[in-house]
């Protein structure tokens, strides 16, 4: 019998987002691939869960994996957790994952937190279609992007920093135009969550005045369809 990778969703802030399902999983595997072990150390000690963890990150995936697979097939389960949040989400676990599938071994993605879901639901932005961007690339192939997006008419979802968030809502008043709806959500499931709603412009001037903390969740309205693309709908 071979082993079975399990991705597991961890909470993004709150420990009470983390589901019994994970718990059970993370105490019955063989053993832990954490993103960074000093990271996740206090979650797993608070829920008393006690399996060996390995460093699993982008910089050693590649060379970890063919372990790995060995791993599983001599039979053991793995769990694989991210920081926080759901594993190859802007997280390490994508090679991992495409690597065990290629061998023909079994995979179980756990369902969980992951931080652009709620985002997305409290921007009052649609929902029923959008595009998760993640982090936008720091420089070569930024303004291109920025370019190709601007005429997304699906909602928007990216991921920021706080070092870089001000040049960005600033690049989208540009790039998207004055009047493009942004909500801006930071610190999700914390103490301090709060969701900021307003133009790009808008919303930069709050932060500028207010707190720059945490991870950011931008969600950005796509563009607004043109009126022959309505009358051509409606004609269908």
């Amino acid at each position: 019998m071979t082993g079975k990778l399990y991705l597991v969703p961890t909470p993004i802030g709150n420990l009470e987002d983390i589901t019994l399902r994970a718990l059970r999983v993370l105490k019955e595997v063989d053993l832990i691939l954490a993103e960074d072990t000093r990271t996740s150390a206090p979650m797993l000690k608070h829920f008393e869960i006690s399996q060996k963890v390995y460093a699993h990150h982008q910089h050693n995936e590649r060379q970890a994996t063919a372990e790995i697979i060995k791993f599983l097939k001599e039979g053991k389960n793995i769990a694989l957790i991210s920081d926080a949040g759901t594993p190859a989400i802007s997280d390490p676990g994508f090679f991992l994952v495409r690597e065990v599938v290629k061998q023909e071994l079994a995979v179980e993605c756990l369902p969980g937190a992951t931080a652009f879901v709620p985002a997305l639901v409290n921007s009052g932005f649609p929902t029923d279609r959008f595009v998760f961007e993640g982090f936008l690339p720091v420089k070569k192939g930024r303004q291109t992007r920025y370019k190709f997006l601007a005429e997304e008419e699906r909602t928007i979802i990216f991921y920021e920093s706080p070092h870089r968030i001000l040049k960005t809502l600033e690049e989208m008043s540009i790039y998207f135009g004055a009047e493009r709806q942004v909500s801006v959500s930071r610190e999700l499931t914390k103490m301090f969550e709060e969701t900021v709603r307003g133009t790009a412009t808008e919303v930069k001037t709050y932060f500028e005045t207010h707190t720059v903390k945490g991870e950011f969740v931008i969600c950005v309205a796509g563009k607004p369809e043109t009126e022959n693309k309505k009358q051509e709908k409606y004609k269908e």
